[in-house]
């Protein structure tokens, strides 16, 4: 499962990418995380010789004069699905994950569900599992600055950011198409026509969030591969349906920053 900390590295490596700065490390981030949860009430248990704090203090250049889904869609990266994948992932155990990163951009910063009042912003991840230290950072600044669906993420942007990470797990060949739960489930289609290879994926928390059935789920990844077939003639493709799960996790660039300015405090 995903955590705090994760997406706190994604927005670390974004605003570190657009800034010219050294980012922190998993490692440094989580130290500097715990610190910041303990000392809430009471900043002084803070030491300002704690190399993670002191390098947030000197790396902190994000810019005060700055102001700040629809179909929540995936690309995806990696030819493979991993054989077996780690069940029931738990935050203090798992380093490493199949992964995806979304950007979202807040269009209604008063909506309480962080997953209605956004819009799409980019999401790239891969089936090939990664560590997390180096691999969320890399999928971070792809899902940015390289998802070809969207421009490439600017500095202004980012206060107006949210970031979500999902690690994939219980990776499972499906009996048939609709051999998955709504809510439960991620989907990676896969399937032939022409002579052509044709795959897509959404992420387990889509057809939920669009309301859509299974019909529709399949129907709009067969599209979202690229085929421009018939919608009559979409229920006759051989659809390969491998099912998997994941729990997501978000983080808005407003609570990144809280911690950002707390640890520039210390030092």
């Amino acid at each position: 499962m995903a955590t705090v900390e994760h997406c706190l590295l994604c927005f670390e490596a974004l605003d570190a990418a657009l800034n010219n700065t050294k980012p922190l490390s998993l490692d440094e981030l989580r130290a500097s995380w715990a610190v910041y949860n303990s000392s809430t009430a009471s900043p002084s248990v803070f030491s300002p010789k704690d190399p993670a704090l002191q390098r947030v203090a000197g790396t902190t250049t994000a810019d005060s004069d700055s102001v700040s889904a629809s179909s929540s869609s995936t690309t995806s990266i990696g030819a493979s699905t991993p054989a077996t994948s780690a069940s029931s992932l738990t935050p203090a155990t798992v380093s490493s994950a199949p992964l995806f990163v979304t950007w979202n951009t807040i269009e209604d910063p008063d909506v309480d569900d962080e997953e209605d009042g956004v819009s799409l912003r980019g999401c790239i991840g891969t089936f090939e599992s990664q560590p997390l230290a180096e691999g969320l950072p890399e999928y971070a600044l792809i899902s940015a600055l390289q998802d070809t669906r969207f421009p490439p993420v600017a500095k202004r942007e980012l206060p107006g950011l949210q970031v979500a990470v999902t690690l994939l797990t219980d990776f499972e060949e499906a009996a048939d198409a609709r051999d998955w739960d709504i809510g439960t489930h991620g989907i990676r289609l896969s399937f032939h026509d022409k002579g052509r290879r044709y795959g897509s994926t959404y992420l387990p928390d889509i057809a939920s969030e669009q309301g859509w059935t299974k019909d529709e789920t399949l129907f709009s990844l067969v599209r979202k591969a690229g085929w421009t077939g018939s919608r009559s003639r979409w229920t006759e493709l051989e659809l390969k349906v491998t099912r998997y799960q994941g729990k997501k996790r978000s983080l808005n660039y407003d609570e990144y920053k809280k911690w950002k300015d707390w640890a520039a405090k210390q030092a």
